[in-house]
């Protein structure tokens, strides 16, 4: 992030809940101009966009009208983070429609938002931070359409990264672990996987929202000027066990 003399702006798809909000409220608390997206109206009227005055739109990744509509409001943009990508239909995924479906949110979706903003970060230099997933490394017989999309998540991650290198653009992506959100909520209720996930987690916690932030904070920053094309996990040890 090059700007100077002017407000830094961060656009957050998915980013009025769970991980998407925690790291809405990170970049505000950090000066920025914080402009947060949700598909469901609902999500925004969620109290913290007001008390952290974080600006809110729907938006509907697989909609390049809507896409085009907030991208078009932005004078300029520092920082994309790509947060609404978290569409499991679990045991159902193995239906063809239901899995391009799936990829059409978390992959299409996600190259969509890269593609649109791409020239308001080619004129400050800004960079991409996608949001992948544990499934970007497992497979998963429950849901090949997320776990797939999640992989995808991190091949584009590295090719972008590739290809906008020439100007100025930075593109990496965070593979959170297993995150209490209200994705995971009927999971973390289940006490056999509940415990089943702490069993495997070296550092024995389900993890919050609130880890995932700084990871996102720091690969955005200019302490991270000479990373890209990387995918960092937050998991609590998770993948290495």
């Amino acid at each position: 992030m090059h700007s100077r003399n002017t407000t830094r702006i961060a656009l957050i798809t998915g980013g009025c809940t769970g991980i998407g909000l925690a790291i809405a409220r990170n970049f505000r608390e950090q000066g920025f101009r914080v402009i947060a997206t949700s598909v469901r109206p609902e999500d925004l009227c969620h109290q913290q966009l007001l008390e952290f005055e974080l600006e809110s739109y729907l938006l509907d990744v697989t909609d390049p009208a809507t896409v085009d509509a907030v991208v078009g409001k932005l004078p300029g943009l520092d920082v994309l983070i790509n947060c609404a990508g978290t569409i499991v239909r679990e045991g159902k995924e193995h239906d063809p429609e239901i899995f391009a479906s799936v990829l059409a949110v978390n992959l299409t979706g996600t190259m969509r938002m890269c593609q649109a903003c791409y020239p308001l970060l080619v004129s400050r230099r800004g960079c991409i931070l996608n949001i992948a997933s544990m499934l970007s490394i497992f497979g998963s017989g429950r849901v090949p359409g997320y776990s797939a999309s999640k992989g995808g998540v991190v091949q584009l991650t590295k090719s972008l990264a590739i290809a906008w290198a020439k100007d100025g653009i930075r593109v990496n992506a965070i593979a959170p672990g297993w995150i209490v959100t209200s994705l995971t909520a009927p999971l973390v209720e289940s006490p056999a996987f509940r415990e089943a996930i702490l069993a495997r987690t070296p550092l024995g916690r389900w993890g919050e929202p609130a880890d995932i932030a700084p990871a996102a904070a720091f690969l955005c920053s200019p302490a991270a000027n000479f990373i890209t094309g990387a995918v960092l996990t937050v998991d609590g040890g998770y993948s290495v066990t």
